[in-house]
């Protein structure tokens, strides 16, 4: 599929922790039959190899092209999307743990780590049609997608959801001490210098807090298959 454009159609999903921006794209891309790429699998990726590199914390901000190189990230296409890898293999559950969880927000901080997984990225492309999902892939990595979606939901709605992804309770202390840590995560994308996150100005806006995971998948679909359909009638 195409929207009229040379190359892949990309379908662009952002918005802060928590709205559902993940799931609702890789459910978009199946639909659709294009790739999924999970963008903040490539930052936990070098978060990652960094971290088994035994570099200090405090030494992360200065870590330039020449130093990335070394971590050998890269990825590995598939079926229905990509694979991340370090150093030719699977992280394994180190990608998805706590403390790269923790730690992924400030590695995403540096200039030269946002400019190499940018380019990783974009090289997705030669694959084909693609459905990304992120903080800043309409605005900054696929600025001309043929649609960029921008999701959004309640801090209330973001706590429970992530509460229920890990399995924890959703009582009254848990919810408030997880929208803490959610607020934390959106000042730091919204306030870093370098692409910090926030809504591509021609983006489909669509607020998920009183919708359901079906309602908002098959809006994004129903407009990516229009834009297709437009495309091949000119």
């Amino acid at each position: 599929m195409t929207d009229g454009r040379e190359g892949p159609l990309v379908v662009t999903i952002d918005g802060p922790a928590g709205s559902g921006k993940s799931t609702t794209a890789k459910e978009v891309a199946r639909r659709l039959g294009f790739r999924h790429l999970d963008s903040g699998a490539l930052y936990r990726a070098m978060t990652v190899a960094v971290m088994r590199a035994d570099i200090p914390e405090g030494e992360w901000d200065t870590l330039d092209r020449e130093a990335l190189s070394q971590f050998e990230v890269e990825l590995a296409p598939t079926e229905e999307g990509f694979l991340v890898l370090v150093r030719g293999k699977d992280p394994g559950e180190d990608l998805r743990s706590v403390e790269t969880t923790r730690l992924a927000p400030f590695l995403a901080r540096n200039r030269w780590v946002r400019q190499n997984l940018t380019e990783f990225q974009r090289s997705a492309l030669s694959f084909g049609d693609l459905v990304v999902d992120g903080r800043d892939m309409g605005t900054i990595v696929f600025p001309n997608a043929g649609l960029k979606v921008f999701l959004t939901a309640s801090l209330e709605e973001r706590s429970r959801r992530r509460l229920l992804q890990e399995g924890k309770p959703l009582d009254e202390k848990s919810i408030r001490q997880e929208a803490l840590r959610i607020s934390k995560r959106d000042e730091t994308d919204t306030d870093r210098a370098v692409a910090p996150l926030k809504k591509p100005m021609d983006a489909l806006e669509i607020d998920t807090t009183d919708l359901s995971f079906e309602t908002q998948v098959v809006r994004i679909v129903a407009v990516a298959l229009a834009l297709t359909r437009e495309a091949t009638e000119k």
